[in-house]
């Protein structure tokens, strides 16, 4: 059985403006290389079959550089969406969606086997899986503790926090997207909290490897200077 992708990419990439302004930020190149065709020939050497490109925001430019996607060993269509709607929206005009299937953000840079995490979504059961990453934030002032009384019962110098944070890498089974209007503007985290709502089981798969999310400037300059100097690590087969 052949694995299908979503791959959003219709977003104007505000963050990395103003190159976004007429160039789409899934063509923004880590050297010579669009960050979306890195992705495509990783879905690829994955043995994902067809990958659905969401696109809208100077979606002309996306459709002329990918074609039907043979030049990157993946077969490519596309998805228009007139208005914006969102992360998670575009899921609902998209056909033929009817096995479980991978969704993820065009600007990723990871190392990520996304065929396993898509196979262990399915062996689980789970309704969704979201990739997560650790991340942590250091707060550079004593946090003082007090009580009612204004008393200080505590005081911890510059702490730091630790969380995980999504990394914009989703698995869902067909039952989530009854949990979609046709149409309607609707992002991920919305989507996940419906689907609680509904006792539907959720899971987070922990990553410890390489992920960078490039729709910021300092981000993208720092995938700049890791892909230069990993390009095997992220396209094994010489891609």
């Amino acid at each position: 059985m052949g694995s299908r992708a979503v791959i959003l990419a219709g977003g104007k990439g505000t963050r990395l403006a103003p190159y976004t302004t007429v160039f789409p930020k899934p063509l923004m190149p880590l050297g010579d290389t669009p960050i979306l065709e890195i992705v495509l020939r990783q879905l690829a050497a994955r043995r994902f079959d067809r990958a659905t490109l969401a696109v809208g925001h100077l979606a002309e430019l996306m459709e002329a550089f990918f074609g039907d996607g043979s030049k990157f060993g993946i077969a490519v269509d596309y998805s228009r969406e007139e208005q914006p709607l969102g992360t998670a929206g575009p899921l609902a005009s998209i056909d033929g969606l009817d096995e479980p299937f991978l969704v993820m953000n065009g600007d990723v840079l990871t190392t990520l086997d996304y065929r396993t995490f898509l196979e262990e979504h399915i062996t689980s059961g789970a309704v969704a899986s979201v990739a997560t990453k650790k991340r942590s934030t250091r707060i550079d002032f004593g946090i003082v503790q007090t009580n009612e009384a204004g008393d200080i019962t505590g005081y911890i110098e510059k702490p730091e926090h630790e969380y995980r944070v999504s990394m914009g890498v989703y698995a869902f089974s067909p039952p989530a997207l009854g949990h979609i209007a046709e149409g309607e503007r609707l992002d991920f985290p919305d989507l996940i909290l419906r689907l609680l709502a509904a006792e539907a089981r959720v899971r987070a798969v922990p990553f410890d490897g390489y992920w960078l999310d490039i729709g910021r400037h300092d981000d993208f300059d720092r995938a700049q200077e890791e892909f230069e100097a990993k390009r095997e690590l992220f396209l094994p087969t010489g891609g």
